[in-house]
């Protein structure tokens, strides 16, 4: 069963830092253009990269600077490092990738 799954929510304080995971299963990752991406409940997702085949990477202007995506092909993941997180990026955050769209994880900036 092809799955991509998103891992590595949870909550955090404003400042701090967390390390999101997309995992992809029946299909290599690599070989695919991945985004991520960012959904309030109510309101429209709001996209955050896109890392190409070859592994460059573009960010949103909201995120540049503090975001950034690293690739492990060994493992068939892609990760999504948040530094600096403030409560308006609160969200559930979701990778896509082969037309396929990763179960989301839950990020919870707060004191």
């Amino acid at each position: 069963e092809v799955q991509l799954q998103a891992s590595g929510g949870g909550l955090v304080q404003p400042g701090g830092s967390l390390r999101l995971s997309c995992v992809a299963s029946e299909f290599t990752l690599r070989f695919y253009g991945v985004n991520w991406f960012r959904q309030v409940p109510g309101k429209e997702a709001e996209w955050l990269s896109l890392t190409s085949r070859d592994g460059l990477t573009s960010y949103a202007d909201s995120v540049k600077g503090r975001f950034t995506v690293s690739r492990d092909n060994a493992k068939n993941t892609i990760y999504l490092e948040m530094n600096n997180l403030r409560p308006e990026h609160t969200a559930v955050y979701y990778c896509k990738a082969n037309g396929y769209r990763g179960q989301g994880t839950k990020v919870t900036v707060s004191s």
